[in-house]
């Protein structure tokens, strides 16, 4: 358990030692950004549609969710140049300043968003503003994941590392359904006309006044880069290229598993969209799958690090992929065939749930094999790579495919792809845990 701290003595994980612990607080300053990040990544795949309307008017409904869509992926553009120089900065000057960095320009890059006016009142110049405030984001947004992911692991003790990551995922997943439940209940009360208007503007602007109170959190953030640490594999100091040279293998795989990820979260998120648009169910019931989906997934990403402190990180990736695999399309079948609340939110609930267990066991192996000079900078990297490639892309394919093929089917195309690519790399991970790993001699 963590526990809130009432003095300036941090209180640690249970069992932790108490120079080894992380406070509540210490958890919410390292995953505020996080939360920020994918809190307005969903609210704007949620309000794809009134963006599209208000920025990227088209002579067809589909042109213009299209447009939305792209401008969405255009913020994965400079993800990677970001994750090197953020995550790099985070290897020499310490994650909390890289960290603080990120933030601040994340929070300036909504408030923007939030506030420019539509195509009607400035013309052209309202979609360029959008798209350089998407591409700042971008930038920020790179440099966030591998600094605190690397945070969360060496601030933690080696006991509890997995439960410590998890906050990762769960994060992501608490933003989420912190943005479902905005648009639930933006969508109960206003009309449509309203929700173009400005109902999805108050939904970023939600987001954006966390920034004073993230960016006094991070501010105070205890330090852990030059930390002594019990490494889970022991590896020999180096300079950053020889380091990332011997762990090009590691890379590779993390490379692959974060790209099936990527296209399951974004995939997963696009289904209020999915729903409307397609399945053509009422916006409400809509809100309501994801929210239930996204609170399924917080718990499962939470139970995914508590059980990979106790049976280690390969087995609590492989097998609930393996389940992930082979459930996918039948659920989907079940849902498009029944298009009612029971297949919605039941389907879409079982697959968060065994979707989200492998990957926290996935993000704390991957920090633990990494070495501590690179591994800030090599997991933003990798992360940063494989959602330019495939997170920015994934909404934009799901609604191709759908709407060439006609097939409400085809997004359990792509999820199977991406999961079966992500059960071959996670079947080759090394197992890390610091209690299965034979000690260095």
């Amino acid at each position: 358990m963590l526990q809130a701290s009432d003095s300036t003595s941090p209180q640690p994980l249970s069992g932790a030692g108490a120079d080894e612990g992380l406070t509540f607080g210490a958890v919410l300053g390292a995953t505020i950004g996080n939360m920020l990040e994918f809190y307005d990544f969903v609210t704007y795949s949620f309000f794809a549609t009134q963006i599209g309307h208000a920025f990227f008017p088209a002579r067809s409904e589909f042109a213009s969710l299209l447009l939305s869509l792209a401008t969405f992926g255009a913020g994965f553009i400079t993800r990677p140049i970001g994750a090197m120089i953020i995550g790099s900065y985070s290897d020499r000057a310490g994650r909390r300043p890289a960290m603080t960095l990120s933030f601040a320009m994340m929070g300036i890059a909504i408030l923007v968003l939030a506030v420019t006016p539509s195509y009607d009142s400035i013309g052209v110049a309202a979609p360029v503003v959008i798209i350089l405030a998407r591409l700042t984001q971008g930038f920020s947004l790179g440099g966030e994941v591998g600094p605190t992911t690397a945070y969360l692991m060496e601030a933690a003790s080696p006991r509890h590392r997995g439960l410590a990551v998890s906050f990762q995922p769960a994060s992501q997943q608490i933003a989420a359904t912190a943005g479902a439940l905005v648009g639930e209940i933006l969508s109960l009360t206003m009309s449509s006309e309203m929700l173009d208007a400005y109902g999805w503007r108050i939904a970023f602007l939600l987001g954006a006044a966390t920034l004073p109170f993230g960016l006094w959190l991070r501010r105070t953030l205890p330090e852990t880069l030059h930390r002594a640490e019990m490494p889970a594999i022991p590896l020999p100091s180096a300079a950053p290229a020889k380091a990332a040279r011997a762990s090009t293998r590691l890379m590779t795989l993390g490379l692959v598993i974060l790209a099936s990820g990527t296209i399951i979260t974004y995939v997963t998120q696009y289904m209020t969209t999915y729903a409307q648009h397609t399945l053509h169910v009422d916006a409400p019931l809509a809100f309501a799958t994801t929210v239930v989906s996204n609170a399924v997934g917080i718990a499962a990403a939470f139970l995914g690090g508590w059980l990979a402190d106790r049976a280690g990180r390969w087995p609590i990736m492989v097998w609930p992929q393996l389940a992930a695999l082979l459930l996918t399309y039948p659920v989907f079948l079940w849902i498009v065939d029944s298009r009612n609340s029971a297949a919605l939110l039941g389907g879409f609930g079982l697959l968060a749930l065994i979707g989200s267990i492998p990957y926290s066991a996935f993000y704390v192996g991957m920090v633990e094999g990494l070495p501590k000079n690179i591994r800030g900078g090599s997991f933003a990297t990798l992360y940063a790579v494989a959602i330019a490639i495939f997170g920015g892309t994934a909404q934009l394919v799901v609604a191709w495919l759908t709407g060439v093929t006609g097939n409400a089917l085809a997004p359990s195309w792509y999820l199977l792809l991406a999961t079966a690519a992500g059960f071959g790399a996670m079947a080759l991970m090394p197992e890390t845990a610091p209690s299965r790993v034979a000690p260095a001699k």
